[in-house]
């Protein structure tokens, strides 16, 4: 059913400066007279860029936009892997769900620079200190196939890496490896005999150019790259300034990575002449040395189409900035010229350039708008279209087809100057729309790579969105099609119009609590299971399996959830064995003739639009052979971590208390203090407390200083003692533990340590360890990665007046989350070692 609504003279205004852009992800863009002059120039370009490194927040924003904004190429930045093994200075996420952030933070951050988003399917697995071990990881063969992926897919002219591929163990290993897979796949993209299933879908392409974006970092200081030898490099001034815009290019580089708030990358922009620098690796050196495209067509007689070269020239002479829309004849004239082509790769990239420009002059307002946010297949949904021609120009709307939904709507519509159309159209969804949820998570891939099966969608930023409406438009005379998302809108009474992503879900969703559960006795314990209902009346039961050896009672619940949007908590009792044991307990749901086994997880932030992952939902168990002493824990959170919450578990009373509130009032009674990871680097009132604590040491407390990084510290020593931090780290997480102090009451009291306790640690053992410290603390443990020196300084006790002090740079944030049995127990080892335990 249709349902057409006419505003006569509707005039709809947008205004959304950059730092609200992501805010509003979804909402349709209209370009500026400004924007559309640019659009122009670049349509006349007929060049490309691919930027290759390991990471979010690895790309150079500067080089990025400089390309995309003052030379006009199409350029793109390759991410082999989503940062998933990083950490979040912003919130709970970690591993997959990261990288979902870090994801739409680079997309943000394109959306701002002028360049396009690529990716491998290489997970970060977390640090690592040269390629080869990265690269045998990332399953090399696989990742090297995307890498050559990307290259045949995006077709660039020049291919410019990040980082020095000659520089294993120098720096990170992903970096490095980044470097040699895109050296080795430049010359692999152009071999079709290499990765020959490809070419269903792609052509083997060579690009005629490869650099490393190098700079006086990786000389070693600025004196002795200022000495290099620079005959092979070609040399940019990025700083340009662009009057349409109103900005530098530094400028918008810095707004750009700025993006990458999880990661704290704020950036402060700089403005008038900053250089970059491009050392040739493969092929033939510019002629010009300020000009990597130098030598290379990037004109439309690269596909003899000079005389479209020519019309584009005349629209950009003729541009009215006040009235964009008089050059609507001419571009549609420009579009139908283009369509006389042969198909090609970059024929096909200006058709579609071309059809937006043609949209863009109008003003055209289109978009289409879903009444609720989440659906399940089979369910209805209304859909309303607008478009608004705000123009003079001659057009109307031919039809539109629901893509997914094959349904198309014949309309043959003119549109008016300035009155808005809109019409409802209510739809049936069909069960083959696939679920809302990141293509890359829906199998369970690898250590170091994620499983894709579908070719085509690997190297995509995104998976494709549920539901979109192609509008069939008729402007000039010309035909031309726009495909929009369909995206739910609504009001927030302060920010206004919010849009996020429809998304297509399953009917139920379940999850536990928590995601470990760490048990340190035999008592039964109580277990919240939450059943969602994402479409109204459903009912059905909900069971735990549990091993043998485990007690689950009973053994299932029945649920019955009228409305959509509502959920039930249901009560489970679990008793563990005697012993260590654990296992993934995995709830099942069974209603309508269908298991239920996904969690629905909601990552909601200002800064990136609203995401929807389905994850199996599963929860580890881990029985503890355990014992703790003390109760009372104050807890001085850094960045963020579920300290707390695991040690809640296992029976401590955990404060949280705000740095502001540090007195010796406020610490009396507490037998230890923790601080979060990052407390010293994050907390710049930190540096008024530092007394204050070195105090409740002396008077007999038992301080606990996690890891905190070498940079940026709020105080000039963390401790009672003088001790110097560094990056040393140990990333292999089954490296050998040596236990230097074995008599010490922090590996005895009141848990026995042993080489067991340090097995099945999670991603690595610890990073920024101490390199200096003053004899009166004592290093506990030693470690260290294949074929490096013992790193001693990443577990560290001082007796100080009555109490006792400890830095650790062990990784417990990763481990006590993931419910290592060993890490509870030393963590519980460290929280009392007090005054009666004295070393």
């Amino acid at each position: 059913m249709i349902k057409f609504i006419l505003n006569v003279k509707y005039l709809y205004i947008t205004f959304c400066a950059i730092s609200c852009i992501t805010l509003n992800a979804q909402a349709p863009i209209v370009k500026s007279s400004g924007d559309i002059f640019e659009d122009l120039e670049k349509l006349k370009v007929l060049g490309s860029i691919l930027y290759v490194a390991a990471h979010p927040d690895d790309e150079n924003t500067r080089l990025i936009s400089y390309y995309a904004n003052e030379v006009k190429a199409r350029t793109a930045y390759l991410s082999l892997t989503r940062g998933d093994g990083g950490q979040n200075l912003i919130g709970p996420e970690i591993k997959e769900l990261l990288g979902v952030m870090r994801t739409e933070e680079l997309m943000a951050a394109r959306l701002i620079d002028g360049g396009e988003q690529m990716f491998s399917r290489a997970n970060d697995f977390g640090y690592s200190k040269n390629a080869e071990e990265t690269r045998e990881i990332w399953e090399e063969k696989k990742v090297m196939s995307d890498v050559v992926w990307a290259i045949r897919k995006y077709r660039p002219d020049v291919i410019i890496n990040r980082f020095d591929h000659t520089s294993s163990g120098k720096t990170h290993g992903h970096h490095t490896a980044s470097a040699i897979l895109s050296y080795e796949a430049f010359d692999l993209s152009g071999d079709k005999d290499q990765f020959s299933y490809q070419l269903k879908y792609v052509e083997p392409w060579s690009a005629q150019r490869l650099f490393f974006n190098t700079s006086w970092w990786f000389y070693g200081s600025r004196e002795k790259f200022a000495e290099a030898d620079k005959s092979d490099m070609v040399t940019i001034d990025i700083g340009t300034y662009y009057p349409i815009k109103g900005k530098s290019n530094s400028e918008i580089a810095a707004i750009s990575r700025s993006q990458h708030v999880c990661q704290g990358m704020g950036n402060t922009a700089t403005r008038g002449t900053r250089e970059e620098y491009l050392q040739l690796l493969k092929g033939d050196m510019p002629k010009d040395p300020n000009d990597i495209f130098a030598g290379i067509n990037t004109s439309w007689s690269r596909i003899n189409a000079g005389h479209i070269e020519k019309m584009i020239d005349s629209v950009i002479a003729n541009f009215n900035f006040s009235n964009p829309s008089k050059s609507a004849q001419a571009i549609a004239n420009i579009i139908k010229d283009i369509k006389q082509l042969p198909s090609s790769h970059w024929r096909d990239i200006k058709l579609t350039d071309a059809k937006e420009l043609l949209i863009s002059v109008t003003g055209m307002y289109i978009e289409a708008i879903s009444d609720q946010h989440t659906y399940t297949t089979k369910e209805k949904i209304t859909v309303r279209s607008e478009i608004t021609n705000r123009s003079n120009i001659e057009a109307k709307v031919l039809k539109v087809r629901f893509n997914d939904l094959k349904m198309d709507t014949l309309l043959n519509t003119s549109l008016a100057y300035n009155i808005s159309l809109k019409w409802d159209h209510d739809l049936k969804i069909p069960s083959s729309v696939n679920q809302t949820s990141p293509y890359w998570l829906k199998e369970k891939g690898s250590l170091g790579m994620y499983r894709v099966d579908d070719q085509k969608l690997i190297g995509n930023p995104r998976s494709n969105r549920a539901l979109s409406a192609t509008y069939y438009i008729e402007i000039s005379g010309e035909e031309i099609e726009i495909t929009k998302d369909i995206v739910y809108r609504y009001n927030d009474p302060e920010a206004g119009p919010i849009y996020r992503p429809l998304e297509i879900v399953p009917a139920i969703s379940v999850k536990l609590k928590e995601k470990v559960y760490v048990l340190s006795n035999e008592r039964p314990t109580k277990l919240s299971v939450s059943v969602k209902a994402l479409s109204a009346n459903q009912s059905g039961t909900v069971s735990l399996p549990v091993p043998k050896e485990w007690k689950i009672t009973p053994t299932q619940h029945d649920f019955s959830i009228e409305y959509k949007g509502a959920d039930q908590n249901l009560e489970f009792e679990l008793t563990p064995p005697t012993g260590q044991s654990e296992f993934t307990m995995k709830p099942v749901v069974k209603a309508n003739g269908e298991e239920y086994r996904e969690e629905l997880i909601k990552i909601d932030y200002n800064h990136i639009p609203y995401q929807s992952v389905m994850m199996t939902a599963e929860s580890k168990m881990v029985k503890l052979d355990i014992k703790t002493a003390g109760r009372k824990i104050a807890y001085i959170e850094g960045s963020g971590d579920a300290i707390p919450k695991s040690l809640e578990q296992i029976g401590y009373v955990v404060d949280i208390i705000p740095v502001q509130e540090i007195s010796k009032e406020r610490l009396q009674g507490y037998g230890a203090l923790v601080m979060g990871i990052r407390a010293y680097n994050k907390l710049d009132d930190i540096r008024f407390k530092q007394d204050v604590l070195m105090d409740y040491v002396s008077d007999g407390g038992n301080m606990i200083v996690q890891y905190n990084t070498n940079r940026r510290l709020k105080v000039d020593n963390i401790g009672p003692y003088p001790i110097k931090l560094s990056r040393d780290r140990v990333t292999v997480e089954e490296a050998p533990i040596e236990i230097l102090e074995p008599n010490h009451p922090l590996l005895n009291y009141p848990n026995k340590i042993t080489q067991q306790d340090f097995d099945n640690w999670v991603q690595e053992r610890g990073l920024y360890f101490a390199s200096d410290w003053s004899d009166k603390y004592k290093a506990i443990l030693s470690s260290n990665d294949p074929g490096e020196p013992a790193r001693k300084g990443g577990l560290l006790v001082a007796q100080y007046g009555d109490g006792n002090f400890i830095y650790t740079g062990y990784s417990w944030f990763r481990q006590l989350p993931a419910g290592v049995p060993g890490a509870y127990r030393i963590f519980a080892n460290m929280v009392s070692l007090n005054q009666n335990n004295k070393p």
